[in-house]
């Protein structure tokens, strides 16, 4: 019996902490070959507006991202695949009621709540939700947090399916092998 594939969307923080922390362009092109190859088996998909904030930070300093130009670099050149729409009707719908509750909670600071409706978070958990994929996030469930809206505590909320890169990873059955 075949084990049913998982699907994932990622994050923005899963490109920009790969690149910055453990998986960066010039140490481990393995990890970025994996997105590649995922990708054409349609498990692994990120959204356009991820596309975006991740192009734009590259017009940021380096303390953002080291060697922003690099990353970007790469997800420009990345399969169109790799990044797909966000402006389906449904997954828009589905971002609104998500954007209504984060808006209408209390536990949210006002600074907080702008900040989510500016970042694409949101219209990855709807992607997710409305294509029945699990989202990739280096983000952590916190349920008493005032001063941001996790992407964790959207997912919970709305039924989603959150991993980490690392979870992701393993139910892909990835290994880097080391070569010298």
């Amino acid at each position: 019996m075949n084990k049913r594939r998982p699907l994932f969307v990622l994050d923005a923080n899963v490109f920009i902490g790969a690149h910055r922390r453990y998986y960066s362009l010039d140490l481990c092109p393995g990890f970025w070959k994996c997105l590649l190859y995922y990708c054409e088996e349609s498990q692994v998909r990120s959204i356009d507006r991820v596309r975006n904030e991740i192009v734009s930070d590259s017009n940021q300093t380096e303390d953002v991202i080291p060697n922003p130009d690099l990353l970007s670099d790469w997800v420009k050149r990345a399969t169109t695949d790799l990044f797909v729409s966000s402006a389906e009707p449904t997954v828009t719908a589905t971002y609104i009621d998500m954007s209504q509750w984060v808006q209408t909670n209390q536990q949210f600071q006002p600074q907080a709540k702008e900040k989510f409706a500016r970042e694409a978070d949101g219209w990855v958990a709807a992607y997710a939700k409305v294509n029945n994929r699990i989202v990739v996030t280096q983000e952590v469930f916190s349920a008493n947090v005032k001063r941001r809206v996790p992407l964790p505590n959207v997912c919970q909320q709305f039924g989603v399916k959150y991993c980490n890169t690392f979870m992701m990873l393993r139910e892909l059955d990835v290994r880097f092998d080391w070569i010298r």
